[in-house]
């Protein structure tokens, strides 16, 4: 399913249960968007914890989700996995707390609690009524400041990342493209790394390894901290200053430094052929900025770009090549703005009997460059805008998806003002607007198009995926999310 909401789409995409079109519910729907973020409030702790909080009284539960800004983007060399493997570490025990007590009592109490990692961030996840609040803050506060771990604990858990990417990339040949694809993307940046990590590497990372990485990015001035749900700033400020507060700041990360990829000179392919695909597929992907790197009005243009070409049976990838040509048996875009350097935008399409790989790959260069050439037609302009502020809409009735928007945002360099401003942007992208980015960044030398062909009848084992580019805890399920 596509995603549209640049640095957001992830979760406001995944918050829309449903797109409405009907004039009367649109309007009501703008007069509710204004309001987005109205009664956001944030501060930081003397310690440089970074504190977001979202009340939402209609329920008494609250949604408490510690963020860090690191992930797989900011790995040393040769410890591809580290920040994963990390995520998983932190669930067995610190100096005070033995392995398995906070998650034993998160169940005792009801709760729920989850965790992923992503290229650019990692984050820590729990639901409880609000009296809990303070002991899942105590709980959280004591993992950032006092991991211990033994060798025993770091070899059993490395078997277990191990059986992940086997079970979730190498028995998935879907999953081999998409990583032989973005590693082609990405020629210099680490975008290219696998969050889940090569397996070469990933079978050498030691004890020492995950400490050496949980004591330089695990500190609280490199955290955010998210609470959404039936409590007030007030009361977060002075839960959060009791508890987080007391954790001191022992590394200092700053601003992340990372290789910027140059910029593409030629187009790439990339085949992968295998007997457990049963059906063949094709895919390209664009190299184009992300909400962080584009210039103004960029990223939200190529926000409604992804809406107008890949908004299922709505847009123009499906009406043409599906309906019209009849190449495709299915077909979707989407653009990933949520990313903190230069990102990717992806066409992929299942063919109709008969149609060849580079037969239906051709038929996406046609689509865009009607877009590129003549622009979208004002009606499709205003759907994909009215479907972005119901998605917009609909996300405000989950509390863990705001949470979400403002965790991801804020660990992609953006900013909570941003964030609540999303929508005025996108009501100023003109057709030209999305005209120009399609013709600027949607060109071949900027690509990569994969080719998955079967060569047999072998079964394959379908990846599990937390997030766009994101993998979250085996043991628990994640939140509901468009899989990209």
């Amino acid at each position: 399913m596509p995603a549209g909401l640049g640095r957001l789409s992830p979760w406001m995409r995944a918050a829309a249960l449903v797109l409405v079109m009907a004039p009367l519910l649109v309007a009501a729907q703008g007069a509710r968007s204004a309001e987005f973020g109205a009664n956001v409030s944030t501060f930081t702790l003397d310690n440089g914890l970074e504190v977001v909080v979202v009340p939402d009284h209609r329920a008494p539960v609250v949604t408490h989700m510690l963020w860090y800004k690191v992930g797989a983007a900011d790995e040393p060399p040769g410890t591809s996995g580290i920040s994963h493997f990390v995520e998983h570490l932190l669930f067995k025990g610190t100096e005070t707390v033995p392995e398995g007590e906070f998650s034993r009592v998160i169940a005792e109490i009801g709760g729920r609690e989850n965790a992923f990692a992503s290229s650019d961030y990692t984050g820590y996840f729990q639901r409880v009524a609000p009296e809990h609040l303070r002991t899942m803050m105590e709980y959280e506060a004591d993992r950032m400041a006092n991991l211990t771990l033994t060798e025993e604990q770091v070899a059993a858990e490395r078997e277990v990342i191990l059986e992940e990417r086997t079970s979730r990339v190498d028995n998935d040949p879907s999953a081999l493209l998409s990583e032989a694809v973005t590693a082609a993307l990405y020629q210099s940046h680490p975008y290219g790394l696998p969050v889940i990590g090569w397996r070469h590497e990933m079978e050498q990372l030691s004890r020492q390894d995950a400490l050496d990485f949980y004591d330089y990015w695990y500190t609280p001035n490199n955290a955010v901290l998210v609470v959404a749900g039936d409590v007030t700033a007030d009361e977060v400020r002075a839960l959060a200053e009791e508890t987080y507060g007391q954790v001191e700041r022992r590394a200092e990360p700053g601003e992340r430094q990372r290789r910027r990829e140059p910029e593409p000179v030629a187009a790439r392919t990339v085949t992968l052929e295998s007997d457990r695909v049963d059906q063949d597929t094709v895919r390209r992907v664009w190299l184009v900025p992300s909400s962080a790197t584009a210039a103004p009005g960029e990223a939200e243009a190529l926000d409604l770009l992804s809406e107008i070409l890949g908004a299922g049976a709505t847009g123009r990838l499906y009406r043409q090549l599906v309906i019209e040509e009849d190449l495709a048996v299915s077909i979707g875009g989407w653009y990933l703005g949520s990313a903190l350097d230069d990102t990717r935008f992806t066409v992929s399409a299942i063919p109709q009997t008969g149609v060849a790989l580079e037969d239906l790959a051709e038929g996406f260069d046609r689509v865009i460059a009607g877009i590129a050439d003549d622009g979208p037609t004002e009606e499709e302009l205003e759907r994909a805008r009215n479907s972005l502020i119901a998605s917009t809409v609909y996300a405000q009735d989950s509390q863990a998806s705001l949470a979400r928007i403002y965790g991801v945002a804020l660990t992609t360099g953006s900013t909570v003002e941003e964030v609540n401003t999303w929508l005025e942007r996108i009501g100023e992208v003109t057709a030209a607007d999305v005209a120009a980015v399609a013709e600027r960044y949607l060109t071949p030398e900027r690509s990569v198009t994969g080719y998955l062909r079967g060569t047999g009848t072998g079964e394959r084992t379908p990846a599990e995926s937390a997030a766009p580019g994101e993998i979250g805890t085996p043991a628990e399920a994640p939140e509901p999310v468009d899989p990209s």
